[in-house]
């Protein structure tokens, strides 16, 4: 049943309606105290924010769910919406509150909140309008939740993470951002599309920054575990550079698209931010190619930045980053995403 924290099961004359119902167990042991009870807060009722909501309410990852959010109306029609699914969904206690102490206790505090991303806007350019909102959020939520994984998702979110991981005091594992989890998957997609193959066969990141500077990393693509280029290599068989660039434009220009199309984007990342909680509540200890603490990786040096590589996740936030080989062109790029993103940090009063 979802209720909010507000509502009452006591019946005429005080009588406790819940416990009328069943008759209680003798003798009956208290729980268990290894059960764990998980709770996964929203900051943020936009339309990301819900889309992440409700995919991971419908993916059963959650027994309590938070929303917080500055527009009280807005917050409460998303809360009793939700509730309202009750019959249609794994058991889950709903709350909302415009105060962030209704996050309390988070296992997971998913951070969406920010201005949207206008057509023709570049993520980098929404840092001056989000920056002032993270030092009035991310500080309450890191009291709250202390030992909470701080997932930043409001754009730029490379920027933002790092922002938050300053505001948060929290160590650098347990700060992550979106990143380019999403690129990867659309990445995936187009390559899987290209070679007429299944997505979920198709081994390919995109790193670096969540925008215009990501790195496509084509040298460690496999299919089915055969390394593509290598294997074309091999087999003689010639391909354009200008069709690999044109597939990883595909994927820059992707978001792009939606925004102009419907004016935001949130389904997609709404799954992949779901994707993620699954790999930490779930302690799955799988790879996602996410926002972390960069520096001393891949020879990226001058200064603490946040910018995605393939991390491996799980209770603990991030666990690792994984050692994929990458080309000198690679690394140099990856190293050029690094120096976009700390110049616009180097702006910034933190």
């Amino acid at each position: 049943m979802h209720k909010a924290s507000s509502s009452s099961s006591l019946g005429p004359g005080g009588l406790d309606i819940s416990q009328a119902f069943f008759k209680p167990v003798p003798d009956a042991a208290p729980p268990s105290p290894v059960k764990r009870h998980i709770k996964v807060s929203v900051v943020g009722v936009g339309n990301v924010g819900m889309a992440i909501a409700q995919t991971i309410l419908t993916q059963d990852l959650v027994d309590e769910l938070a929303l917080v959010d500055a527009k009280a109306d807005k917050l409460r029609g998303e809360m009793l919406d939700l509730q309202h699914a009750a019959a249609f969904l794994p058991r889950t206690k709903i709350q909302a509150d415009v105060d962030p102490a209704v996050t309390a206790g988070s296992d997971l505090v998913i951070v969406t909140a920010g201005a949207r991303q206008n057509p023709g806007e570049t993520r980098l350019n929404l840092i001056q309008r989000n920056c002032s909102l993270f030092k009035s959020i991310i500080p309450p939520l890191a009291k709250y939740s202390p030992s909470a994984i701080l997932v930043v998702v409001s754009n730029p979110v490379d920027v933002l993470t790092y922002i938050a991981w300053k505001l948060s005091g929290f160590p650098s594992n347990r700060v992550i951002g979106s990143g380019t989890n999403l690129d990867s998957s659309r990445f995936r997609s187009l390559i899987a599309d290209h070679l007429d193959v299944n997505a979920q066969d198709v081994q390919a990141y995109i790193v670096g920054e969540h925008g215009d500077s990501s790195v496509a990393l084509w040298s460690s693509i496999s299919i089915g575990g055969v390394p593509v280029l290598s294997f074309l290599e091999r087999q003689q068989i010639a391909f354009e550079k200008e069709t690999l660039e044109g597939i990883h434009r595909g994927v820059v220009e992707s978001a792009y698209e939606v925004i102009n199309l419907k004016g935001y984007t949130s389904w997609a990342i709404g799954y992949s931010v779901a994707n993620l909680a699954r790999s930490v509540l779930r302690d799955q200890r799988r790879i996602h190619p996410v926002s972390v603490l960069a520096k001393g990786f891949y020879g990226i040096e001058g200064g603490d930045v946040f910018l995605s590589l393939p991390a491996q996740l799980g209770r603990q936030g991030v666990l690792g980053v994984t050692n994929v080989h990458l080309t000198e062109e690679e690394e140099q790029k990856l190293r050029d995403s690094a120096r976009t993103i700390l110049e616009v940090q180097s702006q910034l009063d933190i």
